[in-house]
This record gives C-alpha cells, structure tokens and sequence, in this order.
C-alpha cells in the first residue's frame, strides 16, 4: 500500500498526484496549462490547475503535498480558473486516434477495449467509436463525413 495514501481523498486526485510526484522527482516541472503534459492519460497541467483553482476546499495535508512539488496557492486576488476540454477539443483527440489507428491497421474495426496512445494521451477509442455508433443519428454531417473517410461501419 501506498503510504501517502489516504482514504478520505479521491482516488483520481491521489493517482494524478502521485504521477506529478512522479514527473518532478524525475526533473520534470509542473505545466501552467492544461494539455501541456499527459502522463498515463492524465492532464497534470490541467490537474494542477484545478487545484491551485479549489485550494481553499482542500485538506490541508493535500495542500502540504502540491506545496512540496511546487504547486502554490493563488495570491490574493488572483483568479484561477481551472481548463475544461471542449467538446471539440475531445472529438478532435478521438478522430486523431483513429485516424492514426486506421493509418496503422488499414481499417477501424477497433475492439471495444481498444486504447490508442497519441503523443502520450491515452485515447479510449474502441468506447469512443462504440458509443459514437449508438449515437449516430445526433452527428453532426462534417463529424460523420470524417468517420466516413476511415471506413467507419455503423
């Protein structure tokens, strides 16, 4: 068991801290913005964001852990809010996963577990193309027109 940690806190924020951990021991600094560093399928930019974003609700033992990898709270005044990809920027991520899977394999008959890792971002696309099935009457013609262009069966 890990020894920092504790029940109390969100599995998501203790895994995305112990990859910052992770990232500064190894001589990494800690991004500014979001989409600047993913690790594992994780936005460490967008993380630390949000938690410089929501200090004050946080635990103070939490807030010793991002001082000691250098995340600081926001000065006095200083408003801090926190990335929120957008649904384009998610769609764009997923077409460019399939896209480069499809440049690979020469179809996209992804299984449905399938996870393409483009440029350190781990992309669920077997789950994205299932669910963009089942949702296909609510595309977009420009979003359908690009799944078309891969040979996507619906």
């Amino acid at each position: 068991m890990d020894p920092g940690w504790c029940p109390a806190w969100e599995i998501g924020w203790q895994r995305s801290y112990r990859l910052a951990l992770a990232h500064v021991h190894a001589g990494g600094e800690l991004p500014g913005g979001g989409g600047e560093l993913v690790v594992q399928g994780e936005d460490l930019g967008a993380w630390t964001l949000a938690q410089r974003a929501r200090w004050e609700r946080l635990m103070p033992a939490q807030r010793f852990l991002l001082e000691s990898i250098g995340v600081e709270a926001p000065a006095d005044g200083e408003a801090v809010a926190p990335v929120r990809r957008t649904q384009d920027d998610r769609w764009a991520a997923n077409v460019a996963a399939a896209r480069q899977f499809h440049a690979r394999e020469g179809h996209l008959r992804v299984p449905r577990k399938a996870v393409e890792d483009v440029a350190g971002e781990q992309i669920k696309l077997g789950a994205f193309l299932d669910n963009t099935r089942r949702r296909a009457a609510k595309l977009s013609e420009q979003r359908r027109a690009e799944l078309d262009g891969l040979g996507m069966r619906w």
